[in-house]
């Protein structure tokens, strides 16, 4: 009876995903949505541009499929959470490269990376591995179709291009990097579609996925939003658990 019990008081946890287009805030959102609900934040996003990072150190040629199998190989990537900061790092190797991987030289490069079947196969391995014990935000551009396309919630974000551009040169210039608009913009633009046209999981919509253009919202108003349709998602889910029981 207990067992009944706790199904029908507790709340379901979720697999919460979170796609989109780049500087549109997903991380910034997926973090604190993920805080606030005692979930892991999981950036697949980093995870690709520690993988870009790695091959642009050590000069491994995206034509070498031996080359990229054996890099993949040695590659380790972790998330640690800073006190500190309230920020999460990314670890490869055991090596901070938070600030790093963020690099417009970085970003330049990431699309064609992640483009990779065999990175993408690597990484996805890895995010599976990262959801098996489910309350989880994780954030990217695949997630609700590839990764976990039976996620309970998934979100995608959009929002203007020049906006999107705007939010990424203040967070450069945040951390004394100065870049032109323009080439920001560029950059995004490339991204999206590079991101979009890829023939391995491209960026796409999930066809049960809610839309969340952050254009013209807040950090705090587009944590709020998110949050409202987990907390209504997790009533649908308990909702559904308690006719099961009481049908059984």
């Amino acid at each position: 009876m207990t067992a009944i019990t706790d199904l029908l008081y507790s709340s379901p946890t979720l697999i919460i995903a979170v796609d989109g287009y780049s500087s549109c805030g997903k991380s910034t959102t997926a973090k604190q949505v993920a805080a606030r609900l005692g979930y892991a934040y999981i950036d697949t996003g980093a995870m690709y541009r520690a993988v870009t990072l790695f091959f642009l150190r050590n000069g491994v040629e995206l034509d070498d499929a031996d080359g990229i199998r054996r890099a993949l190989d040695s590659i380790s990537i972790s998330f640690r959470f800073d006190p500190v900061t309230g920020r999460n790092e990314t670890y490869l190797n055991g090596d901070p490269v938070e600030g790093e991987i963020r690099m417009l030289y970085v970003a330049n490069a990431v699309s064609k990376v992640s483009a990779l079947p065999q990175v993408r196969q690597s990484m996805v391995t890895l995010q599976h591995q990262m959801g098996k014990k489910r309350g989880i935000v994780m954030d990217g551009r695949d997630i609700g179709t590839h990764v976990f396309p039976d996620a309970e919630l998934k979100v995608f974000m959009t929002a203007d291009p020049l906006i999107r551009a705007e939010r990424r040169q203040a967070e450069l210039l945040a951390k004394g990097t100065i870049v032109g608009l323009n080439e920001i913009l560029e950059n995004i633009k490339k991204r999206d579609h590079d991101d979009t046209t890829r023939a391995v999981s491209p960026l796409r919509r999930a066809h049960d996925s809610i839309l969340l253009d952050t254009s013209y919202r807040t950090v705090d108003e587009q944590i709020e939003w998110v949050i409202q349709a987990a907390r209504e998602r997790m009533t649908q889910l308990k909702e559904k658990i308690s006719l099961e029981i009481v049908s059984a």
